[in-house]
């Protein structure tokens, strides 16, 4: 009788153990569905078959082993968008794992729609992205883990250890990103989103452009599409906000304005600064036609600078900043729009 109940007990265990593990099978087949995995495939392949799915599909087990069940000290930043954890993968490899806060329709578009820029982008200026999950309740993007933080914290700290060359350096290197999703992917990519915050450095200093959330592609018979107005206050391309009409420039001007970050140190909107200072884009522009700028460059910047190269950087971005898209210089990679040129003069 013993042994008999044993053997039951050990049935109906088994049964319950394979009713719930087909159970977990099937909501995880339906977080595949609804995360839009099956939707994801279909539009990488709509595009002339040029583009490779990501290199890798995570499992939820690999990912919760990979932030200790997403524990709070593994979260190293949040935003709207929802969280990103720092991983360890089991071959050893840190990542950072992205998981979005919402999943209503919307949410899963722009999932989408981020993860199949980013399977078109291989570039060394360019955070590269890992492998994605679908299964659990909100999609999750795996990326390379860049370890020193943001431009704008390093560019806006007391003290800041960037040394005018570190700064031009770091500009080039942007210009390279944006010059190679402008014309060298496979189709052309506006970032929409430039600005000091959304550009990370490496354990080397490198600068990476990273958040593709708000990018677009271009068809490859059009220059400039319309869409509804996204991007960051202070960094917004004034005529995109007025007309609509997205194209490259936008994301020049946006260079024009983490440049004038760079070389003043002053953040792109401070409503504690004077009516005057409160634009960046609009007090560098009549700071330098009034010939003050020197005054409104950061001390070290002046110091290590010549008269020449500082004022070729000026006019660089003044043009960056032109009102008008057509008069704004285009991203190459020869010269990254200009600026490799300012760093030799």
């Amino acid at each position: 009788l013993s042994f008999g109940f044993v053997s039951l007990l050990i049935g109906v265990t088994w049964i319950y153990f394979c009713i719930n593990r087909r159970k977990l099978i099937k909501l995880r087949e339906q977080f595949f569905q609804q995360n839009g995995g099956i939707l994801m495939k279909q539009k990488i392949s709509s595009i002339d078959g040029t583009c490779a799915e990501p290199s890798k599909i995570f499992t939820v087990e690999e990912l919760k082993k990979a932030t200790n069940n997403y524990a709070e000290n593994r979260i190293i930043g949040r935003g709207g968008y929802g969280v990103v954890y720092k991983g360890i993968l089991p071959d050893q490899r840190v990542v950072a794992i992205k998981k979005s806060k919402v999943m209503d329709g919307n949410q899963v578009e722009q999932f989408i729609h981020e993860l199949l820029i980013v399977t078109q982008v291989n570039h060394r200026n360019v955070v590269k992205l890992l492998g994605c999950c679908f299964e659990s309740e909100v999609p999750e993007l795996v990326y390379e883990y860049i370890p020193n933080g943001t431009l704008f914290d390093h560019i806006h700290k007391p003290l800041s250890w960037l040394t005018l060359e570190h700064r031009l350096r770091i500009a080039i290197e942007i210009a390279s990103a944006l010059s190679y999703l402008h014309s060298a992917a496979s189709i052309p990519i506006i970032h929409r989103d430039v600005k000091s915050a959304n550009i990370l450095l490496d354990a080397n200093y490198v600068a990476k452009m990273a958040d593709f959330g708000a990018s677009r592609l271009v068809p490859l018979d059009q220059t400039q599409v319309t869409t509804l107005v996204q991007g960051t206050l202070g960094y917004l391309d004034p005529e995109y906000f007025q007309t609509g009409q997205l194209n490259e420039k936008s994301d020049v001007y946006s260079f024009g304005v983490v440049l004038a970050e760079l070389l003043t140190g002053k953040k792109p909107i401070c409503l504690e600064r004077s009516q005057e200072e409160r634009n960046l884009a609009t007090y560098f522009l009549v700071s330098l036609k009034e010939n003050r700028l020197y005054q409104i460059l950061e001390p070290r910047v002046v110091k290590e600078g010549t008269l020449e190269q500082l004022q070729a950087i000026g006019k660089l971005v003044k043009r960056c900043l032109c009102l008008k898209s057509e008069e704004r210089p285009a991203m190459n990679e020869r010269s990254g729009c200009g600026i490799r040129e300012c760093k030799e003069v």
